[in-house]
This record gives structure tokens, sequence and C-alpha cells, in this order.
């Protein structure tokens, strides 16, 4: 048998051999801090958890809260284009597809849940579309 058939078979052998959780980084993803948009006590532009630190190569969710009134546009495209995407949840359905969105909106108050895997390190800002002026902003840091 030549070396280089002998390499592809040994090389599948080992892939295969590798348990199935080792291969799926998602089952073992962080549960980050919730992004909160608002409060309940009226003040529609306060975020709590508006600075966020990740690790290049692991697994997350996020989980996005709008709890004031206002129509939250949530835009991250730097960071949604350089994530691997698991699923978007919103109320216990679930989104997935084979690109990021363009943002996230909220036209009441609710909760969206992103996972995914932080592919690339950098400083990725975040911002609630028109409310930027009122504090409505924050980074997303893979290091």
């Amino acid at each position: 048998m030549k070396v280089w058939k002998l390499a592809v078979l040994l090389g599948s052998a080992l892939m295969f051999a590798a348990p199935a959780s080792a291969l799926d980084l998602t089952k073992k993803r962080q549960n980050l801090p919730d992004l909160v948009l608002g409060n309940e006590d009226g003040n529609d532009f306060v975020v709590e958890n508006k600075d966020i630190e990740l690790e290049a190569g692991k697994a997350y969710r996020l989980r996005i809260i709008a709890k004031g009134h206002q129509e939250y546009k949530f835009y991250a495209p730097e960071f949604f284009r350089n994530i691997w995407f698991n699923q978007i949840v919103i109320e216990h359905k679930e989104i997935h597809g084979g690109g990021p969105p363009d943002h996230l909106e909220f036209d009441d108050p609710g909760e969206i849940a992103v996972e995914f895997v932080a592919i690339k390190p950098g400083d990725y800002k975040w911002y609630a579309q028109g409310l930027e002026s009122k504090g409505m902003t924050g980074t997303i840091s893979v290091k």
C-alpha cells in the first residue's frame, strides 16, 4: 500500500475514533452574562453587561434581553461576520443558517439567545441603531 493511502486511512480512523463531544464544541458552551437593554424601572437606555470578553475557539451562549420599551435594533456587524453561528433562539424556536444576520430587532420586551463559536480575535463594537448617543453601545472583545 502506498504511504499516502496509509496516511489517509489512519487519519480517517483517528477522526472517527474521537468522541463525538470532542467534535462538537457547542456541547460545552459557556453561558455569558445577559446583555440587557433597558430595565423594568422605566430607564429604556441603561445597558447591563455592555462589554463582553471572549476567548477564540470557545463556544458561547449570549442572551440579549430587551426590558425597555424602545424599538432596539441590535447591530454587531463585524462581530457577526467573525463568529460561527450554531443557532439563534427566540421563544424556544431555533434559527439555523449559513451566514450572519444583519441585525437583531426587538419591537417589544423579550429575549434572543445567540449560540456561537468565537473565531477571530479582535474588539468588535455593538450598538442599538439610533440610540448610540444615549449610551446604547458596547464592545465584544475576543482574545
